[in-house]
C-alpha cells in the first residue's frame, strides 16, 4: 500500500518542488562550510552559531516548499530568461571598470542604467528617475553616512 501511495505521488508544483531543493541544497551547503567553526558555548556564541542556525531555519523552510510543491497545485517551470542576469553582470563589470575614472556618481548611474536594460517592461523616464535616485541614495549612504573614501566625480 505505502508502495502505491509513493508511485502515486506526482509533483504538482515543478517550481515550488525543485526550488525548494535547491534551498535545501543551499542549506546543506552552508552546513558543510561551517563544519570547521567552533558553535555555542554556553551563552556565548561562537561564529559558527549563527550561520548554523540560519542555516537549519533555511532546511526547514525549503522542506516546506518542496513538499508543497508535492501536495498543490502550481505553475510549470518557465524557460529561464539569460537577458536580465546577463545585464546585471555587465552592469557590474562596467562598474568595476568606470569607478576609478569617472568616480562614483557617473560609474553608478550608468550602472543602473544598464541594470534596469535586463528588463523587458523598462520605461525610460522611469529608468532615468530611478537611477538618479539610486545613485543619489548610494552616495548617501556610502560617502556621507558611512565616510568611505569615494571619488563622486571623473578625475580629468
Amino acid at each position: 500500500m505505502a508502495q502505491q501511495a509513493i508511485a502515486n505521488l506526482r509533483i504538482r508544483a515543478p517550481r515550488d518542488f525543485f526550488g525548494g531543493l535547491i534551498m535545501m541544497a543551499l542549506a546543506a551547503l552552508a552546513l558543510w562550510a561551517t563544519r570547521d567553526l567552533s558553535g555555542m558555548h554556553g551563552f556565548a556564541f561562537g561564529p559558527g552559531t549563527a550561520p548554523r542556525l540560519f542555516a537549519w531555519l533555511l532546511m526547514a523552510a525549503a522542506a516546506g516548499v518542496t513538499v508543497t510543491g508535492l501536495l498543490v497545485d502550481g505553475p510549470e517551470i518557465e524557460p529561464y530568461a539569460f537577458r536580465g542576469p546577463i545585464f546585471v553582470v555587465v552592469g557590474i563589470l562596467a562598474f568595476a571598470a568606470m569607478i576609478r575614472p569617472l568616480g562614483m556618481v557617473a560609474a553608478s548611474y550608468a550602472t543602473f542604467i544598464i541594470a534596469i536594460m535586463g528588463s523587458r517592461e523598462m520605461r525610460w523616464i522611469e529608468s532615468v528617475v530611478g537611477a538618479a535616485v539610486m545613485t543619489a541614495f548610494c552616495v548617501g549612504l556610502f560617502v556621507y553616512a558611512l565616510q568611505l573614501p569615494f571619488q563622486l566625480w571623473p578625475s580629468f
